[in-house]
């Protein structure tokens, strides 16, 4: 039996002979914030502190407790039949467990990442995948895939997709790679990826390019972690100049989150650098801004206050901080009031030679 197929029944069969014994079963799992992190940049992720929440069966939260373990036992299905569902997927499963079933996908998700926290497994490990792409992967790379049917391995030259791209699978374990990049370029959005693409960066930069698509998924961010670390490759990320940018994507990418603090060890891609659009290069390059948002702002103010990686580097602060002064932010494609290719003959070469303008 598969090792969470496993724990699921062991955690089942608790919960059961305490209801025969009359005793109020309980559900254990960590406490999933950035309160209940610490950051250790020689580790270089979120961790747990420790901090737990219980569930336990009560008048007020058995619709909770029941949701919880048909959500397992879902799981242990899928494990055991070898397949997958999508989380939209798990939601609409939900409609036949009468009292029991969902009315929004929020909350089947919120309990979907109870249970994988719970027996600090990732989703995938449950049988559950994500809706969303695990991003896009164009240059000088080999993947190394099997066939579902033969078994047999299957090599994708990710040079030669044409105007397209590979795109992550779900899972990423079972891949291998071979290359003699000499770096990783993460891009936030598809648009830039795509003009990168277009005009062959990877070939002249000797590199392969990224598309992360906003926050990049877990795959997404496992699979540029694998691929880091067998190949010895630094990691490069570019994103917009805002708050967005700074702590939901490259933040996510680079340390994890304190919602998925239990998987960030596996997760994350702590040897990542900063080299996306900042303050300095704003100002830099006269860049056209758009005005904060006020979320922007409040943002900026949770990441100062309550955020473990922003806390720890100073330079994070004093970014963070600029921007709020500065009222602005900038997109990537700002870059193309000095031209549509500007961002190929200028920007980034000029920021890969100089370290000193890259953040931690």
């Amino acid at each position: 039996m598969p090792k969470a197929a496993k724990k699921i029944k062991e955690i089942a069969l608790d919960v059961y002979q305490k209801v025969i014994r009359k005793k109020v079963p309980e559900l254990e799992m960590p406490l999933r914030s950035l309160s209940n992190v610490t950051y250790d940049e020689k580790k270089g992720f979120f961790e747990l502190n420790g901090k737990m929440k219980q569930r336990t069966l009560t008048a007020s939260t058995i619709k909770t407790f029941a949701q919880t373990l048909r959500m397992m036992a879902l799981s242990k299905n899928i494990i055991e039949t070898d397949d997958i569902a999508t989380k939209r997927e798990a939601y609409y499963v939900s409609k036949n467990w009468g009292d029991a079933r969902f009315k929004e996908q929020a909350e089947s998700d919120a309990v979907m990442d109870d249970v994988e926290a719970m027996m600090m497994v990732n989703r995938e490990q449950l049988g559950f995948i994500p809706e969303e792409k695990g991003g896009d992967i164009a240059g000088k790379l080999f993947v190394i895939d099997k066939d579902q049917d033969t078994g047999k391995e299957i090599r994708i030259d990710c040079s030669k997709m044409g105007s397209g791209a590979y795109s992550v699978p779900s899972s990423v374990e079972h891949l291998k790679f071979e290359t003699n990049a000499k770096f990783i370029l993460a891009i936030e959005t598809a648009g830039m990826f795509q003009r990168l693409v277009k005009h062959n960066y990877w070939k002249k930069a000797n590199c392969i390019l990224i598309s992360m698509g906003g926050v990049p998924t877990r795959a997404c961010r496992r699979f540029i972690r694998r691929l880091s670390d067998e190949k010895k490759l630094p990691v490069y990320v570019f994103t917009d100049g805002d708050p967005y940018g700074y702590l939901n994507i490259y933040r996510t990418l680079k340390v994890g989150s304190g919602n998925a603090a239990h998987l960030n060890e596996f997760f994350c891609v702590p040897k990542a650098k900063f080299l996306g659009i900042t303050p300095k290069d704003i100002t830099e390059y006269k860049l056209p801004t758009h005005p904060l948002k006020d979320i922007d702002i409040k943002r900026v103010k949770d990441g100062i206050k309550n955020d473990p990686f922003v806390q720890h580097h100073k330079e994070w602060q004093k970014a963070l901080k600029e921007l709020v002064s500065m009222k602005v932010r900038a997109e990537q494609q700002a870059l193309a009031k000095h031209g549509l290719n500007f961002v190929i003959s200028d920007y980034l070469p000029a920021k890969l030679k100089d370290e000193k303008s890259w953040l931690p």
